[in-house]
């Protein structure tokens, strides 16, 4: 008989946040994941930063501005901790689809009032929380409210269809991290995307189209491109001005959702400015087929000439000896919230990371 691969049904949610509000963001994308359930999807896509929104505000102000310093407030107020009540709804609402959703937060760090992640969270089909990934670099506007993710967040992550992973934004044409994630074998790859680019390049939707096709050609991986899009909610609270509100009205600003496959055709989508669900039917043998010819973390590569080096340590800021760790504090020893589960991929008679570069190889 052999072996047999499922036909899956996934989905893409485009839709635009309950702008600064993380309660009705989460009841929003609660109802959303379960109408997605409803409707046969295994595997749910959301936008980056859709808990409670992405700081777009920083394509229309100045930094340092009243305004931007104000929404950057409220955004820190209605960020996510993780796990928390927030993710608790969410993991309830996957349960309730019985699918595998994975969704942008703003995430900060429980018992401080400052730092914050662009995350993105993975939640299983039995409401578990797998991990969560932190956007490695935080790009333009992002890098004036987020930190960067360190490697203990990165890579793909087990599912009962295969490695699965998800990048953010502009992770997603990083050359190593793309290539890392084919090499850990992704087979269903969640792309999540803001709402709009800056009024300066490209709209969106060329960026994702590109992106998403580039990635199931290297991949051979099925990609679910999931992106935000704005209401009239988010343009009256933005306050950018007649140029800005124009800008944001036109329906090319937004949008662009769509799903792809490891022939890079895309087979769902794209989607206009338009809030809404995308499904698409995904046969994993298709990977098999495209594999056979180009397989980059297999026979189509040559590791004695490229080798890839990953370091999943996260370093501590501080640490604490030979006293108790205050109560009020954060316990610095404690394990940070969700560690990874990366994919081992060193034969079993391989010795252990040391953590260091490979040496070169020796002179003849």
């Amino acid at each position: 008989m052999g072996d047999s691969y499922p036909k899956i049904k996934v989905a893409a949610v485009q839709a635009a946040s309950v702008f600064l509000d993380r309660e009705g963001s989460v009841d929003k994308a609660c109802r959303l994941i379960r109408e997605a359930g409803h409707n046969g999807a295994r595997v749910i896509g959301f936008p980056e930063g859709f808990i409670p929104a992405h700081p777009v505000w920083y394509h229309h102000h100045a930094a340092s501005g009243a305004i931007a310093n104000r929404l950057a407030v409220e955004l820190f107020k209605n960020s996510v901790e993780i796990p928390g009540p927030e993710t608790d709804a969410l993991c309830a609402a996957a349960r309730a689809a019985n699918a595998y959703v994975a969704i942008g937060v703003c995430e900060k760090i429980p018992q401080t009032m400052g730092t914050m992640f662009n995350t993105q969270l993975y939640i299983g089909p039995d409401g578990a929380l797998i991990r969560k990934h932190q956007k490695i670099m935080p790009t333009v506007g992002e890098r004036l409210v987020h930190t960067g993710g360190y490697g203990d967040t990165f890579g793909a992550f087990a599912s009962e269809f295969g490695p699965m992973s998800g990048l953010i934004c502009g992770e997603n044409s990083n050359p190593l991290a793309v290539f890392a994630l084919i090499a850990e074998g992704t087979r269903v790859h969640v792309m999540s995307w803001p709402n709009h680019f800056p009024t300066s390049g490209d709209p969106l939707r060329n960026r994702v189209a590109i992106d998403s096709q580039a990635f199931a050609q290297m991949s051979k991986a099925f990609v679910i491109s999931a992106c935000g899009t704005v209401d009239e909610r988010m343009i009256e609270m933005l306050q950018a001005g007649p140029e800005g509100e124009k800008f944001l009205r036109d329906p090319n600003c937004c949008g662009g959702s769509m799903i792809v496959d490891p022939l890079s055709r895309i087979i769902a989508g794209p989607m206009g400015a338009e809030e809404g669900i995308l499904y698409a039917e995904c046969n994993l043998d298709l990977s098999i087929q495209m594999k056979l010819r180009h397989d980059f973390a297999g026979h189509y590569n040559r590791p004695d000439i490229f080798h890839l080096h990953i370091n999943r340590a996260a370093p501590q800021l501080y640490s604490v000896h030979g006293a108790e760790t205050p109560a009020a504090l954060p316990d610095a020893g404690a394990p940070r919230a969700l560690p990874p589960q990366p994919l081992r991929l060193e034969r079993a008679d391989a010795p252990e990371p040391t953590g260091e570069p490979p040496a070169p190889p020796a002179a003849k």
